[in-house]
């Protein structure tokens, strides 16, 4: 077999005049004259191979009989290509190898799209035939930059005085927040493990234990509805210490960052990361991940509101809702057929639409602005920052509904107005967030983070007189308006943990059947800790400028959790179900 000598993309001028040995795909062919041309490529590119029938006519048949993604290896000596016939576009367009020598390793029917430029064609076809659109260079440096995001992490742990270790995949279900994918036992018929949604009781007690700091980067499962940001199955880089406080735990992880930052990306990260409170996150961006790479912050009126004539806006208040609102700089300009476009956009979010106003020569104009007054329009600029030129748009609408419908309009606006600067990258922390909160749905008190977060020392007493009021020591990292992870400080008290589990309707036997183990390690002197998860895909997804987590994945589900490449999840066989003591409705 021909031994590969370079990486197709590799070879450069500098290289004229060797012998090179390049193996890889077929990409395109061409028959110019009677001359052939192949692109030759690998995961580092293409390079371009020339097969002379004056040179070696055998050869030259055999060149002519290849297709796309054929696979073979190429002898042939570099040469520089003739003048007026070097292509700019790729790095290796100075050069070609004229071939002495081919060798076939196998033929490929014709692929069902163009590997090199599969244009619009959906993901889902893609993933299907993964090991087609792997080909691709571009695919390639998605896995290269996460290769090497994660050689970086486990040195910076590593010289951070951090252990590796590998925590159970088989373990027990305990509530996290989302549901558990579960795995019945053969050995104990009717009793099921669960895959971990993550290592967070390992973790702990890996501190209890005196590890004092531990890392991994580990695969977790949650059996939650898919999307843009998430996947069932998903790795994340996952640490803990001890004797720390948010502080410690903080700084750590931006010295990662940072690292990361520097060696993948070239970029210096400027330290400490700011923090914004998680209330002042809500009322300022609308939601706890927010994007600080453009402006556009909502404002809160109704107290304006509340005292003015038009009854949608006073209505609103008077129901418990509230009036909320954008100043888009130089949105006046806007033409009133995009303003129209918005106001049904928004709809999407659950409300009856926008209202607006356009300030243009120190007074407001179009939209709702007859219904106001002078000093109610004064105010109203005022508290949204508003100068001559500006659009405002405001929402009213229930405190939840309202949020959620604007945090999406500042998004919208900033990316339809080109107001996110490109190559910017904007980190923050996100602090302070409720120890608890009340699920809408069900009434019932539930946990933003997971139930082993630590509430604020000077919080506790609220534990029992007003749960919600209470604030955990969580903090969330988030970049470009994503959460790249969080964690917090654990609880280190085995009777405020029982306190909590309470709070939350465990009964001290359920407390018991589910987490004895752990209330049990909670006996045995527990030193303070705290640590963090931090999503992998989702950092690399930030880092390349990706909508989808998927592109950077190798095997990725599809929104159904449906692997596109294997059928999986599938039917399995009666007699394993019978060996397993399962029966299926089938």
């Amino acid at each position: 077999m021909l031994k590969r000598t370079h990486y197709c993309g590799e070879v450069r001028a500098a290289h004229v005049g060797q012998e090179v040995v390049v193996s890889g795909w077929v990409g395109s062919w061409r028959d110019h004259g009677g001359l052939v041309f192949i692109d030759v490529r690998d995961r580092t590119g293409p390079v371009q191979a020339v097969f002379n029938p004056e040179r070696n006519a055998e050869l030259h048949r055999a060149a002519a009989q290849l297709r796309s993604e054929y696979c073979l290896s190429i002898r042939g000596e570099l040469t520089m290509r003739p003048e007026g016939m070097q292509n700019p576009d790729i790095p290796t367009g100075e050069v070609e190898i004229i071939a002495s020598e081919l060798q076939l390793h196998s033929a490929s029917e014709p692929p069902p799209f163009e590997v090199e430029h599969p244009g619009d064609l959906s993901l889902d076809v893609r993933l299907r035939y993964r090991f087609l659109d792997m080909r691709r260079p571009e695919i390639f440096r998605v896995f290269a930059l996460r290769h090497r995001a994660l050689q970086l992490t486990r040195r910076y742990f590593d010289e951070n005085g951090f252990i590796e270790v590998e925590t159970p995949f088989l373990t027990k279900s305990t509530p996290e927040g989302a549901r558990d994918y579960l795995v019945p036992s053969r050995t104990v018929p009717g009793s099921f493990y669960a895959l971990p949604q993550s290592p967070q009781l390992f973790k702990q007690i890996l501190m209890i234990g005196g590890l004092d700091r531990y890392f991994q980067i580990v695969k977790c499962f949650r059996d939650e509805d898919v999307r843009a940001t998430r996947q069932p199955e998903f790795t994340q880089i996952d640490a803990e210490m001890s004797f720390v406080d948010e502080d410690d735990v903080m700084e750590c992880t931006e010295g990662l960052m940072a690292r990361l930052f520097r060696e993948v990306l070239g970029k210096e990260l400027s330290l400490p990361l700011p923090r914004i409170e998680y209330s002042d996150a809500l009322e300022r961006y609308g939601t706890d991940a927010p994007d600080l790479r453009f402006g556009l912050e909502i404002s809160d009126v109704s107290d304006v509101a509340a005292q003015c004539e038009f009854r949608v806006f006073r209505s609103a208040v008077e129901s418990g809702g509230r009036v909320r609102g954008i100043c888009v700089p130089g949105g006046a300009k806007m033409p009133r057929r995009e303003i129209d476009a918005l106001v049904e956009w928004i709809k999407q979010f659950g409300l009856a639409g926008l209202a607006w106003f356009r300030l243009e020569g120190g007074a407001a104009q179009g939209g709702v602005a007859k219904f106001f007054s002078e000093g109610e329009i004064a105010a109203m600029a005022e508290r949204l920052g508003a100068e001559d030129g500006a659009l405002l748009l405001f929402a009213a609408a229930p405190r939840r509904q309202g949020q959620v419908a604007l945090t999406h309009l500042r998004c919208h606006l900033a990316r339809e107005l080109g107001l996110i600067p490109e190559h910017r990258d904007e980190l923050c922390w996100v602090v302070g967030a409720p120890a608890f909160e009340m699920d809408p749905e069900t009434g019932q008190l539930t946990f933003p983070h997971h139930p082993f977060t630590a509430p604020v020392p000077e919080d506790v007493g609220l534990l029992e007189s007003d749960p919600t009021a209470a604030r955990s020591r969580a903090y969330d990292l988030v970049l470009n308006g994503v959460e790249l992870g969080g964690g917090s400080i654990r609880i280190a008290d085995r009777d405020l943990q029982m306190q909590i589990f309470k709070i939350l309707g465990y009964s001290e036997d359920a407390v018991e059947k589910r987490f004895g183990f752990f209330m049990n390690a909670l006996r045995y002197g527990p030193p303070p800790h705290g640590g963090i998860a931090l999503g992998v895909d989702r950092i690399v997804a930030c880092m390349l400028g990706l909508e989808d987590i998927r592109e950077t994945i190798a095997f990725p589900k599809t929104q159904r959790g449906v692997c596109m490449l294997t059928g999986a999840p599938s039917e399995v066989s009666e007699a394993q179900l019978k060996e397993l003591n399962i029966r299926t409705g089938r």
